[in-house]
């Protein structure tokens, strides 16, 4: 599992570390490592020239160093001082002695100067303008030097790509974008979370001693190997009560096809028996794709309500019938698209999984005010917490990086999933998606863990599927036995 602490946390442990080891030590180690990435980057590129942004923090002192350090291995190696605060006296007096060419950022001639024109020759850029204690966004002359930053250039930030929020709450819109992301000891939020993750590019963490094990992370990432030991593998004494019965209702005349999508993938994540509940030709559609499907009434342990279903459609009275009663009894239910219409809290587990438009709805529904797609975009997880809050859900807020997110009462880190292929975003994904976490809650999985392993299992699945190319939402369901065998192999 990787796991993001708080700023204030990686502070306190940095000066603990700080305390016990001679003056200087851990920014050489920090430098060494970042040093060590960047030789590497441009070894990879056959490249000679690399410029180093560099703010008055101690990220801009870990670029100058490493830097230093480059120049003595004979690259071509120089430095903007931004001015962003004073320069750490000892890396500017290494990074002299070292050959780097120091340039002042702050000197502009019709509208750039000397620093600008090495900048554009730069095949390798180190950002260290500012760091995790920075605000989100960057000030106007910070913008200038970015703006000059070679479009071919391989851009790497030291700690956080400067400008960006190192909580990862706010997109900003003035950030640097970076292909590598070099931070030390461990990863914070702004690497991990939608709002910031993109502006991270590749993430490495380099060791350089820090000991995190007396707190709690605010974010939490599975990995394949979190899924063997979580997964509820049958055993001898099993059976298919025991193993989970999933009831379904989704689909209607309309949108058929969800039915269809939301039982296959709970079948392909291996529920004990699944029961589907919703109008006759749907039934004949879903019992034609999946004839092991029950459609008579009976005992579920979770239930799946509400994908391809309008509540306001009059011909889906019935369905709508059907999804309210579930939504009054006491089983785990997963809600999807229309049935988030109709939820409100619940004593029972409840996950809900929409996107950023049904998160606006929905915010908007239990507000009282509107609530636009582009707000819950800029602020995806205060947007989803809002929401968790609100209802007492877990609340999957689905995407290129999809949240999973525990009312804050409950003290559950986030967990935050990037494992699908930009080729997911297609019709019927989340219906699959749906189906895979409503198994696992028929299971008996908490509903965090339910929700997260999905999500990841889901993820990998259309990876396999996809092979790189399109692919449709029912290869994914199909493709879900042989990723789950595949990761509980690791």
């Amino acid at each position: 599992m990787i796991r993001a602490y708080a700023v204030a946390d990686v502070r306190a442990v940095e000066d603990t570390a700080m305390a016990q080891l001679p003056e200087g030590e851990l920014m050489a180690r920090a430098a060494r490592g970042l040093a060590k990435v960047v030789r590497a980057r441009l070894r990879e590129r056959d490249a000679t020239r690399v410029v180093a942004l560099v703010g008055g923090g101690n990220n801009g002192a870990d670029a100058l160093y490493a830097v230093a350090r480059l120049a003595r291995g004979g690259f071509h190696a120089a430095a903007v001082l931004t001015g962003a605060g004073p320069v750490h006296a000892g890396a500017r007096a290494d990074a002299e002695r070292s050959g780097v060419v120091l340039l002042d950022g702050s000197l502009v001639f019709d509208g750039a100067g000397e620093w600008a024109d090495v900048l554009a020759e730069a095949e390798v850029v180190v950002d260290g303008i500012t760091g995790i204690g920075g605000r989100p966004g960057l000030r106007q002359e910070a913008q200038r030097w970015v703006a000059q930053i070679p479009q071919d250039a391989y851009v790497v930030a030291v700690d956080l790509p400067s400008g960006t929020d190192p909580a990862g709450l706010v997109a900003a819109a003035e950030a640097v974008t970076a292909d590598e992301t070099v931070t030390f000891g461990a990863p914070k939020p702004v690497h991990l979370l939608p709002a910031t993750e993109a502006t991270c590019g590749l993430l490495t963490v380099v060791d350089i001693g820090l000991d995190f094990s007396g707190c709690t992370p605010l974010v939490e990432r599975l990995t394949h190997d979190d899924v063997r030991p979580l997964w509820p593998v049958p055993g001898p004494g099993d059976h298919k009560y025991t193993r989970g019965v999933l009831g379904i209702v989704a689909g209607t005349t309309a949108y058929p096809g969800a039915a269809v999508l939301s039982v296959l993938g709970a079948l392909g994540t291996g529920p004990g028996m699944v029961r589907y509940h919703g109008p006759a030709d749907v039934r004949a559609l879903v019992l034609a794709s999946a004839p092991e499907v029950v459609t008579a009434s009976g005992r579920v342990q979770a239930w799946v309500l509400g994908s391809g279903v309008d509540p306001a459609d009059p011909d889906a009275t019935e369905t709508r019938e059907l999804i309210e009663q579930a939504l009054a009894a006491d089983e785990p239910a997963l809600i999807d698209a229309g049935a988030l219409t109709l939820v409100g809290p619940r004593s029972a587990f409840t996950v809900l999984t929409p996107h950023a438009g049904e998160l606006a709805a929905l915010l908007s529904r239990l507000t009282g005010r509107e609530v636009t797609r582009g707000q819950v975009e800029s602020a995806p997880l205060i947007s989803a917490r809002a929401a968790a809050d609100a209802l007492g859900a877990v609340v999957v807020l689905k995407g290129a990086t999809s949240l999973v997110v525990a009312p804050d009462a409950w003290g559950l880190p986030v967990r935050s999933q990037a494992d699908a292929p930009a080729w997911l975003a297609t019709a019927g994904a989340g219906d699959v998606l749906g189906g895979v976490i409503g198994a696992l809650l028929a299971a008996g999985l908490p509903p965090m863990d339910a929700a997260s392993l999905g999500v990841l299992v889901h993820g990998v699945a259309a990876t396999r599927a996809s092979a790189g190319g399109p692919l449709r939402a029912i290869a994914v369901a199909a493709a879900l036995p042989a990723t789950i065998a595949g990761l509980l192999r690791r």
